[in-house]
């Protein structure tokens, strides 16, 4: 379990390890004191913000559109009715870039929809622009 003590606290919920790697580490090579927690699918990461206590909010919850069991937009549907996150930036990161995406997911409260990278320069500098949303308790 990721402990809160110390630095930001960045909760991704993403099926492809590679994608989850390469998103941390970016996040990392910028601040080392960033924890994580992951989930590879929607079902385990409401599980587990539905299990969050207040004091372990993450300050940014970063979701693949594409995810098992429930997408990113169900995901952010459900955390909708969790008043606690109402001051958590969300962002939804996806190989598509269909406008209907899009739309669903900024309506459902994410902050930003970006299309994912494919190269580890554009990784980094999506990884400075989502640290930016990080909301700070």
């Amino acid at each position: 379990m990721t402990t809160m003590n110390e630095g930001l606290f960045i909760f991704l919920a993403e099926d492809d390890v590679d994608d989850q790697e390469l998103l941390t580490e970016a996040f990392l090579n910028i601040d080392d004191s960033i924890s994580f927690r992951t989930a590879t699918n929607g079902m385990k990461a409401i599980n587990y913000l539905e299990a969050l206590q207040p004091k372990e909010q993450p300050c940014l919850i970063v979701l693949d559109y594409n995810l098992p069991e429930l997408s990113g937009a169900e995901i952010l549907q459900r955390i909708k009715s969790m008043d606690r996150y109402d001051n958590v930036s969300k962002v939804v990161w996806s190989t598509s870039s269909s406008p209907l995406y899009q739309k669903i997911c900024l309506d459902l409260g994410a902050k930003a929809y970006f299309v994912k990278p494919n190269d580890v320069a554009g990784i980094r500098n999506l990884a400075q622009l989502m640290l930016q949303m990080c909301t700070v308790k």
